[in-house]
């Protein structure tokens, strides 16, 4: 072989490690381009909730921003003053749980609606519904990593006892299970609607009507049952649904409801009709007087005229059966 062969061929093969080297590290850093590792994990993620309430603030009138405190958490609401030298009350908007508090399907148009009512409005920002944690893993049939010296292990047969199955000392806690993590959630949102009450009492609000929509109808309902304060006489319920995973159903809570209740939805679907019978149905067995339904068709081509259908049939309800002082 020629010298000049040998040459280039020791120069090739002293720079072959170092190549490879530079695509081994090229190749890890395409696939983590975050840095993100055991040494190095991202942090989590904030809930929707709020990352939509740090864009809203960022949006809207620092004069229309509420900031209330529910139990050791603190989250955006929207007020609205009535455009009335005197105001009939506050209408709190609950929305559901794929909306924020300025929600464009219902809750965005009716609170800037309201005030040319008569009505102050306060729209609040509900905490993200808490889903099924990841299942936990199966330790008596899970196998095992491969042993240090690279030979393979295989699962024990014998059942763990409690003592080899209990967390080391600084592990994290066990999971909470689904019904607990529900739990939590209910918690929150009893909280938050009961800072949004003791915001408008403040306001020495003359009436509060509760206004639900979509799941958010389900909470505004439940908290009356559950809570039954004295100070709200009056429901509202927009296109109700029963958030996934809850219960008790929507048809259980209208027979114990305390309150007048509208109760609004779109006929043009056929299980809203169906779940709204249901709710029918069970008012006329409990024979309540102050709950009323009032169908309405949607018009999904023109959501600027159906927000305005809703805000008229909201408000003549609202002139009609409310208990306003001296009304």
């Amino acid at each position: 072989m020629r010298p000049l062969s040998l040459f280039l061929l020791g120069l090739c093969l002293s720079c072959s490690p170092a190549i490879w080297a530079q695509e081994t590290t090229d190749a890890a850093a395409s696939e983590n381009p975050d840095g993100a590792g055991p040494g190095n994990e991202r942090p989590a993620l904030p809930e929707r909730s709020v990352s939509e309430a740090l864009a809203l603030e960022q949006r809207l009138d620092k004069r229309e921003q509420q900031m209330l405190q529910a139990g050791d958490e603190s989250f955006l609401a929207l007020w609205l003053p009535a455009n009335v030298g005197e105001p009939s009350g506050v209408v709190i908007l609950v929305p559901g749980d794929v909306e924020n508090a300025d929600g464009a399907a219902a809750v965005g148009p009716l609170r800037r609606k309201f005030p040319d009512a008569g009505w102050h409005s306060l729209s609040l920002t509900l905490p993200d519904p808490d889903g099924d944690p990841v299942p936990l893993r199966d330790i008596a049939t899970e196998t095992p990593p491969p042993a240090a010296d690279g030979t393979e292990t295989s699962p024990s047969t014998e059942p763990a006892t409690p003592d080899s199955v209990q967390p080391a000392e600084g592990a994290a806690a066990p999971e909470t299970s689904p019904e607990q993590r529900r739990q939590k959630h209910v918690e929150r949102v009893m909280a938050r609607i009961d800072a949004a009450l003791a915001f408008a009492e403040q306001r020495q609000a003359k009436e509060i009507v509760l206004l639900g929509h979509g799941s958010g109808a389900y909470w505004a309902a439940r908290y009356l049952n559950e809570r039954k304060p004295a100070n709200v006489h009056n429901l509202l319920m927009v296109a109700a649904e029963l958030p996934a995973g809850f219960a008790p159903a929507l048809d259980e809570l209208v027979p114990e409801l305390p309150v007048a209740t509208g109760d609004f939805y779109y006929k043009d679907q056929a299980s809203e009709r169906s779940a709204a019978l249901k709710r029918l149905q069970a008012s006329k067995r409990a024979k309540l007087p102050t709950y009323i339904q009032v169908a309405m068709k949607a018009l999904p081509g023109n959501l600027a005229v159906q927000d305005e259908q809703l805000y008229r049939r909201l408000r003549g309800w609202l002139q009609l059966h409310i208990r306003a002082s001296g009304g």
